[in-house]
């Protein structure tokens, strides 16, 4: 049997900006910035560029202007392909893959984030949270809630899980307690006491158990293998990938039944393609958009049955020292959420781990992992497996 085409793809540059409550910059720039680490990071010219996934920055994502045409203006180069339809985290990995693979370019540099948008108003809440649909922003939701939705049902199921949940949230945030470069740095470690006894947001979720709001930029750069022996950075290949798109996101509330398990076909399609299995992994970076989804993606991406996910966690030990870890920089409940930015953010965090370029959160040995998006309550999921060339 051949290897997949994906295989021959790599990622072979990072880059951020600092990850803050707030920034003095606009969008614009912190994503030029992030642009500029990525490109110097796989020791290439901006003009090596002829692919760009880049949506105009801002919260929400779904208005730009001009358009991201713009990037090839801003950058001063001709561009082949463009990708904006998602253009972030593992979708702009796996677009970015399909058009190197059938000739459109030969490396695409993708970036976004968002900076200078966050009101420091009290009790403003970041816009892409509460986007214009039809059963959110007209009915004073927010995108949280339609994940409560989900997760009450869960809990009403499974009501182990509720402990479990304030355990896993723990987990995460202390760990990105530990990293310095996380905007919640030196805020803890927790216990999931401290969790359970935080204020509480949303049913059944405190605030100590959802993610960040915050402002940066991320970046990356993808290309062919052949091109990526002649860079001075180590290249992480892709493996595998794959995604679920239910329906619209937040305009339908969701159905327990129709979300908890959503991605389960998108992982067994990407394992199949890396010939690897969910014990094969050395980590996960799961999006960890609340306590629940933490639980849930556990059980959707095959390391346990439904219901399990509380007890697989607890058993097996999410921390960097753990049998599986999770969100290793501190995730978006501790790390950094940046709207459109945040998605990338996690493949920034799987390649510095596969390269050994962790630090004191370094996975010994770290070979394989699985980057995860977006979940129940968006009724759609993406997953991204990298390993070492």
């Amino acid at each position: 049997m051949s290897a997949h085409p994906f295989h021959d793809i790599a990622i072979v540059g990072v880059g951020m900006t600092e990850q803050a409550r707030r920034l003095e910059m606009n969008s614009l720039t912190a994503s030029v910035r992030a642009a500029k680490a990525a490109l110097a990071d796989a020791g290439i010219d901006r003009t090596d560029v002829d692919g760009i996934c880049a949506r105009w920055p801002g919260p929400g994502g779904t208005v730009f202007q001009p358009g991201s045409a713009d990037w090839a203006g801003l950058l001063g180069i001709p561009v082949r392909w463009i990708g904006d339809t998602y253009p972030q985290g593992v979708p702009a990995v796996l677009d970015a893959a399909a058009a190197i693979i059938t000739g459109q370019c030969h490396t695409v540099l993708i970036t976004g984030g968002q900076a200078g948008v966050l009101s420091a108003e009290a009790g403003r809440v970041a816009s892409y949270t509460r986007p214009a649909n039809e059963f959110v922003e007209p009915f004073g939701s927010f995108t949280t809630a339609q994940f409560a939705l989900v997760a009450q049902r869960y809990v009403h199921r499974y009501p182990h899980a509720r402990e479990a949940m304030a355990a896993v949230a723990a987990a995460i945030r202390s760990t990105g307690s530990a990293n310095p470069d996380a905007v919640m740095a030196g805020r803890g470690p927790y216990t999931a006491e401290d969790v359970l006894a935080a204020p509480r947001l949303v049913d059944p979720f405190t605030r100590l158990e959802v993610c960040l709001a915050n402002e940066g930029a991320a970046a990356l750069v993808v290309t062919s293998i052949d091109r990526a022996r002649d860079l001075k950075s180590t290249p992480v290949r892709i493996l595998g990938g794959g995604a679920e798109w239910m329906r619209q996101q937040y305009v339908d509330p969701p159905l327990y039944d129709d979300v908890w398990m959503i991605g389960a076909d998108a992982a067994r399609r990407a394992f199949a393609t890396a010939g690897l299995g969910p014990h094969d992994l050395d980590f996960v970076q799961l999006y960890d958009v609340n306590s629940a989804e933490v639980l849930r993606q556990y059980e959707a991406l095959g390391f346990c049955a439904q219901g399990d996910g509380g007890p697989f966690a607890l058993d097996a030990g999410i921390g960097i020292d753990g049998g599986l870890p999770t969100c290793t920089d501190g995730g978006v409940l501790s790390f950094s959420h940046i709207g459109w930015g945040a998605p990338t953010l996690k493949i920034i965090e799987a390649v510095r781990q596969i390269r050994g370029q962790s630090g004191d959160r370094q996975v010994p040995s770290a070979r394989a992992g699985l980057v995860a998006g977006a979940g129940s309550g968006a009724q759609y999921y993406n997953v991204l497996i990298l390993g070492a060339h």
